[in-house]
């Protein structure tokens, strides 16, 4: 049975996803189209405030219950597999980059064309956002030691002499420090993640960012898609 944030969130997200495919086709017509780059740019600052709202609301909801962010109930096990502390990992970015660079047709500004320039500048952000990747997964590891730090052994070896109540308050206690912790862990990956997403656009042209913002949301909404049918096609034979 799902909780209260949970029930919330998966209606959010819902929602969310449905705009994001609608926003990936406006940018999918928007580039093949001779449209102007005020006319991009508006839609690539639509796209944007629909990520940082996705992480307002991720937010608001974690400071409730951020367990339920680590093993989400609104994704596939598909995408599960492939999650990195509550969310995707910033670096498969530049990889996404790098495949729109040689996949798509040079011309009219697109992602084909990328600078030498721009190329260096990709390449020393992908340095940087490994190295907070690096740190997110360090403070990760710390949180999971932290399970098993004096304190709790300690806790641990007290239950068999407290009474029920005095065994609750210390459990509280100890699991409010721990929650804390990795709300604080959360909000660090979605950081380097927001950090990302803004390094790129901001390296590139109006109509590069559109190509680009195309490719991520395509890449978000097929990996929902396919997720979900191997979990109805394991269903079905299951039947």
């Amino acid at each position: 049975m799902k909780n209260q944030v949970e029930e919330k969130f998966a209606e959010f997200f819902e929602k969310w996803v449905c705009q994001l495919d609608d926003y990936s086709q406006q940018l999918i017509r928007i580039s093949k189209e001779s449209s102007s780059e005020a006319e991009q740019q508006a839609l690539v600052s639509k796209l944007t405030s629909h990520y940082k709202e996705y992480y307002t609301v991720k937010w608001a909801l974690a400071h409730e219950d951020v367990l339920v962010f680590y093993c989400p109930v609104w994704v596939s096990t598909f995408e599960m597999a492939y999650s990195w502390v509550t969310g995707w990992k910033p670096s498969i970015i530049f990889r996404l980059v790098d495949s729109l660079r040689k996949t798509m047709v040079p011309g009219g500004g697109s992602l084909a064309e990328l600078t030498e320039q721009q190329l260096r500048k990709i390449e020393e952000l992908r340095l940087k956002i490994r190295l907070e990747e690096e740190k997110v997964e360090r403070e990760m590891e710390r949180q999971q030691v932290a399970l098993a730090d004096r304190k709790m052994v300690e806790l641990a070896r007290l239950t068999s002499r407290l009474s029920n109540g005095e065994v609750d308050g210390l459990v509280e206690v100890a699991l409010k420090g721990l929650l804390s912790g990795l709300e604080k862990v959360m909000k660090a990956a979605d950081c380097v993640r927001l950090k990302t997403l803004k390094g790129i656009l901001d390296v590139l042209s109006t109509k590069q960012s559109v190509d680009f913002l195309a490719g991520t949301s395509i890449l978000q909404i097929q990996m929902s898609i396919r997720g979900t049918k191997r979990v109805q096609a394991y269903v079905n034979t299951s039947n």
